[in-house]
């Protein structure tokens, strides 16, 4: 089983891994997946002692929550306004009786950051500014919203308390306050982890 194997640190494929969803959402994987390996590192990286709650802003179909809830210690917790991808990832995390995940079909402006330990960040609204990579007509998609989805991010990540982490892959740093420290970076400096300082 698969996340059993994750568990004994076996190594998964990309494509082993995005075999348990169906076509329509495994199409998309390559470009809006998280990979696995990229998963691992950033989920021991924010959930560094047991029971930090993890956000993931925009978790898609589950991919990242999933692999870090069987990776780490943590509790990861998924937003995502999509619903069959919402739909997607509850039913594997389901199927295989997974703990320490949850996933939460909501807008992240809806979201309190507070009740958090720290944060992933996959460029989460990069759809709104670069259409011809959109996923799908499932919601929609403009500039305002990426602006306004950042901005909320933002503000909400520079109230959480000193020490509090965050992972970004892919971004633009538009989200990411200045009060937080880069503290390491992995895959050519895709990945980039974080902490705030004051």
């Amino acid at each position: 089983m698969i996340f059993e194997r994750l568990k004994s640190n076996e190594e998964i494929s990309d494509t082993e891994f995005d075999s348990l969803y169906n076509d329509d959402i495994r199409e998309t994987s390559e470009i809006h997946f998280t990979p696995v390996e990229v998963s691992i590192i950033a989920a021991k990286y924010l959930a560094s002692k047991n029971g930090t709650k993890v956000l993931d802003i925009g978790s898609g179909a589950g991919k990242f929550c999933m692999i870090g809830s069987v990776c780490s210690e943590g509790i990861f917790v998924g937003v995502e306004l999509r619903e069959s991808f919402h739909k997607a990832a509850n039913e594997i995390s389901e199927n295989y009786q997974l703990e320490n995940v949850e996933f939460v079909l909501a807008n992240i402006n809806t979201i309190s950051f507070q009740v958090y330990d720290a944060f992933y960040i996959f460029n989460s609204f990069q759809e709104n500014i670069s259409i011809p990579d959109r996923i799908n007509d499932e919601i929609p998609l403009n500039r305002t919203f990426y602006n306004t989805y950042n901005a909320h991010v933002k503000v909400q990540l520079n109230n959480m308390p000193s020490g509090t982490r965050l992972a970004t892959y892919f971004s633009y740093l538009t989200e990411v306050p200045e009060s937080y420290k880069l503290k390491s970076t992995d895959f050519d400096g895709k990945l980039k982890l974080w902490e705030k300082v004051n």
